[in-house]
């Protein structure tokens, strides 16, 4: 995966997960950059383009904003936040896809059932409640609940998906998806799986082949 960020790159992420289904009139993609982040508007994810998208400083105030006339998603400190707390991410996915939601409101991680739900990398869930996240205070909460993992499910408020790359962040929020749809398809009934480091040795080959099966077919 490239870990070239541009504003490009941002809106070709958003394009990805909105034609992936993961988000319907709401969501965002964020990219870290020097001196704070990018982040898309308000327009709708599939519709976004390089021009759309804003950039913003550390503190999620505005630098530079985007030319197509949309606004800053009301979420910029939920942004703002993760990376002020997570030197290691340099992407988020914020998305409401419908199964990852679902399982969110057990306020549970799913249970990982099969070796591509591990792409989604490590699953926390947080009981907050179903407020958007527009505040600072409310950023650090949301930061605080994701910890160290990779991806939160938010009880009744969707998902995070967290990545190195913009790539990886958007192919996390794929198998977030993934992982939580089959663990509500198989039921209580299935067993976890219980060793997948052998698996894990291939995940890095397999992220970049979702991307590139993301990019083709969601774009």
């Amino acid at each position: 995966m490239t870990s070239a960020v541009d504003a490009a790159a941002v809106a070709e992420a958003a394009r990805v997960i909105a034609g992936a289904g993961l988000v319907e009139a709401f969501g965002h993609v964020s990219a870290r950059v020097d001196g704070g982040f990018l982040l898309t508007s308000t327009a709708p994810l599939g519709t976004q383009t390089a021009p759309s998208i804003h950039r913003l400083a550390d503190d999620g105030t505005v630098v530079a904003a985007g030319t197509s006339g949309a606004g800053v998603p009301l979420e910029a400190p939920l942004h703002a936040a993760i990376y002020a707390a997570r030197p290691d991410v340099g992407a988020i996915c914020r998305t409401h896809s419908a199964a990852a939601v679902a399982w969110g409101l057990r306020v549970a991680a799913p249970p990982l059932l099969h070796g591509l739900g591990g792409l989604a990398g490590e699953v926390t869930a947080w009981g907050g409640d179903s407020d958007l996240v527009v505040t600072a205070a409310q950023g650090a909460a949301v930061a605080a609940a994701l910890g160290a993992a990779d991806c939160l499910l938010v009880r009744a408020n969707g998902n995070v998906a967290t990545g190195a790359t913009v790539e990886q962040a958007t192919v996390r929020a794929w198998f977030l998806e993934e992982r939580a749809r089959v663990a509500l398809e198989a039921g209580p009934e299935a067993s976890p799986l219980t060793d997948v480091q052998a698996r894990a040795r291939h995940y890095a080959a397999e992220e970049a082949r979702a991307w590139r099966w993301l990019q083709e077919s969601h774009a």
